[in-house]
């Protein structure tokens, strides 16, 4: 699936200076889905991640390059998060410090991260890391399907519509 950047919408309809979509980007598999959304409602988008990752040439993409540190990625959208992001990650912790920034977080299976899901998440999270550290064969989260897929690209395009309500 390759997106063909059409032009930037007319001014009246750009959310660009109002809503900026931040995405974990190293293994993030809707990339595609955001440049089409982010085309549709003239949104900014901006893709971290530790190596160089080649994007659509649009003036609504950004690409950064963080050093390939632990977290440097995670660390660089936190500084940047705040109320008017949305963030694309799976990493539910970079999620609770986004939250944290009031940023809305949206999972890439589409499943929102808010401030009454993200305790869960976390417990979860540390109850399956002493599962694997303890040698239990627990497996991973299921594949990636077409469910997800749509899931998020109605999630996304949710978020964007509320904040359009919003200005």
């Amino acid at each position: 699936m390759s997106s063909t950047p059409p032009s930037t919408p007319p001014p009246s309809t750009l959310l660009s200076e109002q809503v900026h979509i931040l995405v974990d980007a190293d293994a993030c598999p809707v990339k595609e889905e955001i440049y089409k959304v982010a085309f549709r409602y003239g949104v900014r988008v901006t893709l971290v991640s530790n190596s160089y990752l080649r994007i659509p040439r649009h003036n609504l993409l950004d690409q950064v390059t963080v050093s390939d540190g632990f977290d440097a990625a995670d660390d660089h959208i936190a500084e940047l998060a705040n109320a008017e992001k949305i963030v694309i990650t799976a990493d539910i912790l970079l999620a609770d410090r986004c939250l944290k920034a009031n940023a809305k977080v949206i999972s890439p299976n589409g499943k929102p991260f808010t401030d009454d899901s993200i305790g869960a998440a976390i417990a979860t999270r540390a109850i399956m890391a002493d599962l694997r550290g303890g040698g239990e064969q627990i497996g991973g989260p299921p594949p990636f399907s077409k469910t997800d897929r749509s899931r998020f690209l109605s999630t996304l395009d949710e978020m964007i519509v509320h904040y359009q309500r919003q200005l």
